[in-house]
């Protein structure tokens, strides 16, 4: 493995190699080690925390690991759903852990973060879909950090009413759901979700998002990968249904096949095309669009957020 490898190419589950077509040289970024991003690594382990970062093996992790930022992954590392795109393990999950909130605060003070991001695995098998974790979450990293900023990645909560307005009502300052690709990959991609489900997820949260009282307003996200199959025309309908829904920031990165058993790569998508993609977000009407190969919905998040 060369220094400018994107992954680390080991299959984690054999220790086997894993030769796959060799990626273009706009995918190619150097890995760098830093005393801080080792530092990172211990505060999340020494508190037995997950994070995003490992599981689904983003290709940004070195560099978020480094500036002292890390994506909490919460309810367990164990997914309900198997969605063919993921590197997170599917199988029988395990309870939720009622100190776990308490912990991802602590571990966003040590790392000294004033925008932490928080997400889950689907729990598909919780009678609250998880929601009343994600509520302590973000009241626990509240009560730590005064003036935090505090972002959610949600699962689709199966599209239950009740689960949705239960992290709504704690007033994240950005609602994230990705709605990952166009309807028609679905099915190939996400056989445990529905596109107007994830759309109707993000149509209520923008429905109660504008500024309350106190002029606090919920910002609404979401993302999608390219690189699966999908069409142009199929993507700027995407784009526009985003936005009549009430998303206002969007993110649009390439999808990199994680593990052998995820799905293959159809298409890379050359940098220049990103940037026309942006283009359009922003011709759409959204004051916020990040686009390029390595875009990702919790990758810079700091930076993601409306000024507003």
């Amino acid at each position: 493995m060369t220094s400018t490898d994107v992954y680390d190419l080991d299959h984690r589950s054999t220790g086997q190699r894993w030769n796959r077509q060799r990626l273009p040289q706009w995918l190619r970024m150097p890995l760098s080690r830093s005393a801080r991003g080792q530092s990172t690594a211990t505060t999340l382990q020494n508190r037995s925390l997950h994070t995003i970062c490992e599981e689904a093996r983003c290709p940004n992790r070195n560099h978020c690991w480094s500036r002292g930022t890390a994506t909490f992954l919460v309810l367990g590392d164990r997914c309900t759903r198997s969605c063919p795109f993921c590197s997170v393990k599917g199988g029988p999950p395990s309870a939720p852990d009622p100190l776990e909130p308490v912990r991802v605060a602590e571990a966003a003070v040590e790392l000294g973060l004033k925008h932490v991001v928080v997400t889950s695995v689907n729990r598909d098998d919780l009678p609250d879909q998880g929601s009343g974790h994600f509520v302590r979450c973000i009241e626990e990293i509240r009560a730590h950090i005064p003036g935090v900023k505090v972002e959610v990645l949600t699962p689709d909560f199966r599209g239950c009413p009740e689960p949705i307005d239960r992290v709504i009502a704690a007033r994240p300052d950005i609602f994230n759901h990705n709605i990952e690709t166009v309807p028609s990959l679905y099915l190939k991609t996400r056989p445990g979700a529905r596109y107007q489900r994830s759309l109707d997820l993000l149509a209520r949260v923008a429905a109660a998002g504008e500024p309350d009282d106190h002029n606090h307003r919920m910002w609404v996200k979401s993302g999608l990968m390219l690189g699966l199959g999908e069409t142009d025309q199929e993507i700027a309908a995407l784009l526009q249904d985003l936005y009549d829904c009430g998303v206002r920031i969007v993110t649009i990165g390439q999808y990199l096949q994680p593990d052998p058993e995820s799905l293959a790569v159809e298409k890379y998508v050359h940098p220049d095309k990103f940037d026309d993609w942006r283009r359009v977000g922003e011709e759409i009407g959204f004051p916020m669009v990040f686009s390029g190969p390595f875009v990702r919905s919790s990758y810079m998040a700091d930076a993601q957020v409306p000024l507003s």
